[in-house]
């Protein structure tokens, strides 16, 4: 056992063991930019919808961020990037460019955190009733000038709404248009189907499509893993993500929470890291969502205390809809400055850890730090969180009750920025 830690950690000083995560957010914006006869400046307003928007980006700090039910004005899409994105010190995120098709009055749009990742192309899979874009990012690794990187492909479609066989079937047939399309297009890379897919049950003829298509190696697989007639059903409670109102408002759609809309399928190369990106068990959700509000608003009674009470109002207000989330680890290193925008500078460990993890760190000014200690599987097992001192700052995490092995060790600043480094428990 030794010795093998001893390789380990070899590997580790080389740097041939560094990893990133990317944090992913699906959201539907509710006629985000769109003033139509119910969704107005009274009920729908952007600027209200902004301060909504900006607790909750603060919260989840997505570096991949697809939306649905956009307004298809690009002076609105920018809006979002300059209003909301980037703001309070924050000037890192962009956009994807707009293409439309279909014309319709509520499109698509994806914004990545361009100190990690970069587009390479958006294209238009299919285009009936509405468009499906498909976006393929980048990372930007230490080996992109040799040609090597990882993609992430996000395929982002809001599918026909409302219930019915009618509506059911147009929503297959974007389904089929789309997998079609992906078959021509790239079929073993890293692919998420994302966003808002009105499906009722997993029986659903779009759902059958994305899970169970004629390419095996373009097959999605769901996270949650929870099949079954989740529309009105107390049992698929905990992953609910539609109507967070109990009563509509002319634009918000009332019910309560009953519907499982909004999803992130994720492709088998994602699911296993066969291609340099690997889904983090453990970490998909409805942002929000605490299986207590079955048939009832997101802020009635019981209290939610899943997220912090101004996440929870911002997610009420904002949409019908909750967000979901997941992480990716990134078998890459970053080829820029880790700390860039920071203000810490360096950060070292001592490899391997015995009974406690050794650290030292160098900050230009004082600040806070998160250090979260997870498993080779994604589980979060130690969560610290330090004021460091201007200049050097020497800590300790007793890790004593680890078994050993290899596990991930995670630090983010006040500034989001998040560096992952790899600790072997002697």
């Amino acid at each position: 056992m030794r010795s093998f830690i001893l390789v380990l950690f070899l590997f580790l000083s080389t740097g041939l063991f560094a990893q990133d995560t990317l944090t992913v957010l699906q959201y539907n914006l509710l006629n985000y930019g769109n003033i139509t006869d119910y969704c107005n400046n009274s009920n729908n307003n952007i600027n209200d919808k902004d301060e909504h928007l900006k607790k909750i980006i603060n919260y989840i700090k997505p570096d991949i961020f697809t939306v649905n039910e956009m307004s298809r004005s690009q002076a609105i899409q920018q809006h979002l990037l300059d209003k909301v994105l980037n703001t309070n010190g924050v000037g890192y995120y962009r956009k994807a460019n707009f293409l439309s098709v279909a014309e319709s009055n509520l499109v698509n749009m994806l914004y990545y955190n361009s100190k990690k990742l970069r587009l390479h192309s958006h294209v238009i899979a299919q285009s009936y009733i509405r468009d499906v874009d498909v976006y393929k990012l980048y990372y930007l690794s230490d080996d992109l000038d040799q040609g090597d990187t990882a993609f992430v492909i996000c395929v982002v479609a809001h599918l026909k709404a409302s219930s019915g066989t009618n509506n059911a079937n147009k929503r297959k047939v974007m389904a089929q248009n789309t997998m079609n399309y992906l078959n021509d297009y790239d079929d073993d890379n890293n692919y998420m189907m994302m966003g808002d897919f009105n499906l009722y049950s997993d029986e659903e003829p779009a759902y059958l499509q994305f899970l169970y298509y004629s390419n095996p190696s373009l097959r999605f697989y769901d996270p949650l893993n929870q099949s079954g007639p989740w529309h009105n059903n107390y049992n698929y409670r905990n992953i609910h993500t539609q109507s967070t109102h109990s009563e509509t408002n002319g634009c918000a759609v009332g019910g309560g929470m009953d519907d499982r809309f909004d999803f992130i399928l994720i492709s088998d190369n994602i699911k296993n890291g066969k291609k340099k990106v690997k889904f983090i068990p453990g970490t998909y959700r409805a942002v929000g969502q605490d299986g207590r509000h079955f048939n009832s608003s997101l802020i009635s009674s019981p209290a939610n205390t899943t997220v912090p009470s101004d996440v929870l109002y911002a997610l009420y207000y904002n949409s019908d809809h909750l967000p979901v989330t997941l992480k990716l680890l990134v078998d890459k290193t970053l080829g820029v400055n880790e700390w860039e925008n920071s203000n810490f500078e360096e950060v070292r460990m001592v490899n391997p850890a015995g009974s406690d993890l050794k650290l030292t760190l160098s900050a230009k000014n004082h600040s806070r730090m998160s250090v979260d200690i997870i498993s080779m599987t994604g589980q979060i097992l130690i969560s610290k969180q330090f004021s460091i001192n201007q200049g050097q700052t020497v800590l300790s995490i007793p890790v004593s009750l680890l078994k050993p092995g290899l596990y991930l060790v995670r630090f983010t600043d006040e500034q989001h920025v998040s560096v992952v480094r790899k600790m072997v428990k002697d």
